[in-house]
Formats: structure tokens, sequence, C-alpha cells
């Protein structure tokens, strides 16, 4: 049990870091404090509830691992370099794309339910 209250604080500390300096982790840190509420709201059933709500925490997670990618990066190679660009972009992209996932099924839900 020690490990995973370990492993725990570890997430947390993540989590708390990226409130506190990256701007798009903020966002969807709001995003998902508002849409929560409104999952449980619009979610006709139980499943529709799960899916609202994991969407937003994979578009917070996929953020977090982006902004690791790119302090990895800026750590490594602190100035301009094409293929550490290439590298952030990739990391970026996945990032979107859990966002176009996350507008997906936020609006199946919608018209589902009305």
């Amino acid at each position: 049990m020690t490990a995973l209250y370990l492993a725990f604080l570890n997430s947390w500390r993540g989590l708390v870091y990226g409130g506190r300096t990256e701007r798009a982790v903020r966002l969807e840190l709001v995003l998902l404090a508002l849409g929560l509420p409104v999952a449980l709201a619009l979610g006709g059933s139980l499943w529709v509830r799960v899916a609202l709500i994991a969407s937003l925490l994979l578009m917070l997670a996929a953020e977090l691992l982006n902004t690791a990618v790119e302090k990895l990066c800026d750590h490594l190679h602190p100035g301009r370099h094409e293929r550490i660009g290439i590298v952030k972009d990739l990391a970026s992209a996945g990032a979107f794309l859990t966002q176009v996932i996350a507008a997906l099924i936020w609006t199946a839900a919608v018209i589902d339910r009305f």
C-alpha cells in the first residue's frame, strides 16, 4: 500500500504542477470541473455518463503527456531544432485528437438526449 500511496503522491504533484504552469492544463481542469455536473445531468444512462466523464479525463491525460514531452524536449534541447519540433507537433496532435474524441462523444450525447 505504501508504494501505491507514493505513486498517487507523484501523480498528484504532476497534476498540481501542470495546473500551475500550463494554461492548456488549467483550461482542461476547468472543463473537467464544469463538465462533471453537466455529464451527470446530460447522460441518460450510466454508460453515457461514464463516456462523457471519461472523454474529459482522457483529454486531460493527453494534455499532461503532451506537456511532459514538451518539457523533456525543452530540457534536452532548449534551442529550436527541427526534429524536436516534429516530436512536439506529434505530441500536440495526439492531444488534439483526444479533444476531437471528446467533442464527438459530447455531441452524440447532446443529440441523443434531445
